[in-house]
């Protein structure tokens, strides 16, 4: 983890940071999918500014109580505090977490052009999380959250989730 990539995080609330995951996708820490936009920690209680990836995001209230139990099993009380501006985009998913994202069955999101060629169909270019291969096409917008749509390859035949761009 570069702590460079998190100016206002204090460096010694990573550690508990790094061991929140992600609901929708378990592999991802709160800190690979950037919705941490500040953990400080003032008067012995830890303020949490939590970014939601989607307006409305189910997963929030889940990541809002399971940051404090992580703080709880450290000795320290949280206060979580929803922040919808600035909004969050993709641009904020680490490149481990896109890595791990990848690994684990979902293409990473594309740049915003490509992103909207995939979706329209009007370019192959999602890449297959399973075989690597290009030949994929839309099945759905929505996959199996909001901020997914579903693909399938046409080389392998797996149907895979895409993480849609948000810019």
């Amino acid at each position: 983890m570069t702590i460079a990539l998190h100016p206002n995080i204090d460096s010694h609330l990573i550690e508990t940071l790094e061991l929140v995951s992600d609901p929708e996708i378990p592999v991802l820490t709160v800190l690979d999918l950037g919705v941490i936009r500040e953990a400080v920690e003032r008067d012995g209680v830890v303020q949490i500014k939590l970014t939601p990836t989607y307006s409305g995001c189910p997963a929030m209230d889940v990541i809002g109580d399971d940051l404090r139990t992580a703080f709880a099993k450290v000795g320290k009380e949280v206060h979580v505090e929803l922040v919808l501006a600035p909004a969050w985009t993709t641009d904020w998913i680490s490149e481990a977490g896109k890595r791990k994202m990848e690994d684990y069955g979902i293409a990473a999101p594309l740049e915003e052009t490509a992103d909207k060629d995939a979706l329209l169909g009007n370019k192959r270019i999602v890449k297959c999380p399973q075989c690597g291969s290009t030949n994929t096409h839309l099945v759905s917008q929505f996959g199996s959250t909001a901020c997914k749509a579903l693909f399938k390859c046409d080389d392998c035949l797996e149907p895979f989730d895409y993480f849609k761009c948000l810019k």
